[in-house]
């Protein structure tokens, strides 16, 4: 059984999945972690030496290399991920997705104090971050929103989350 979160960044899912892979027992991956041990170059590196085009066709590559590993286990996938190619069908077909569905008013509570660390954030300013989430999150809800599940993560610790996912399972 592969187990897939997606959702905007911040939402939390590598830190629900890393404590989510403890409890079952599972290994657990962050692609975008992933993408980075593979090319042995930051997001950041990519995007700038490589452009998003190579970024995005490395993306699919690492998706489907890990939904295809025979054990079981927990994938975070980056927030554009499942907006990308045919990566949300992949997804659909080769695992049970959830989306962990956090409003535009949490992302942005989660992001403001932390924006230099994120790149797509980093240059908009926070005066302009709202908007910019609000447009974003507008923008892939319709693949998110084909996850297997769906789970509002405001106002809910990790913990409970994990737990949902759990009894979801």
């Amino acid at each position: 059984m592969k187990i897939v979160l997606l959702g905007y960044m911040a939402s939390g899912k590598s830190a629900v999945g890393k404590i989510l892979a403890q409890r079952l027992k599972m290994q657990f991956f962050d692609l975008d972690e992933y993408i980075e041990e593979s090319e042995k170059l930051t997001i950041s590196q990519i995007f700038s030496d490589k452009g998003e085009i190579y970024f995005r066709k490395k993306e699919s590559e690492y998706l489907k290399e890990l939904l295809n590993l025979e054990e079981n286990c927990i994938i975070s996938l980056g927030g554009g991920t499942p907006c990308y190619g045919n990566n949300m069908d992949i997804v659909l077909e080769k695992s049970k997705s959830f989306y962990l569905n956090a409003s535009v008013q949490t992302i942005f509570n989660r992001i403001k104090s932390e924006t230099s660390k994120r790149p797509l954030v980093a240059t908009i300013g926070i005066e302009n971050l709202l908007e910019y989430i609000g447009k974003h999150l507008f923008e892939r809800s319709a693949f998110y929103n084909k996850a297997h599940k769906s789970i509002s993560v405001n106002d809910k610790s990790i913990l409970e989350i994990v737990k949902e996912l759990q009894s979801l399972l």
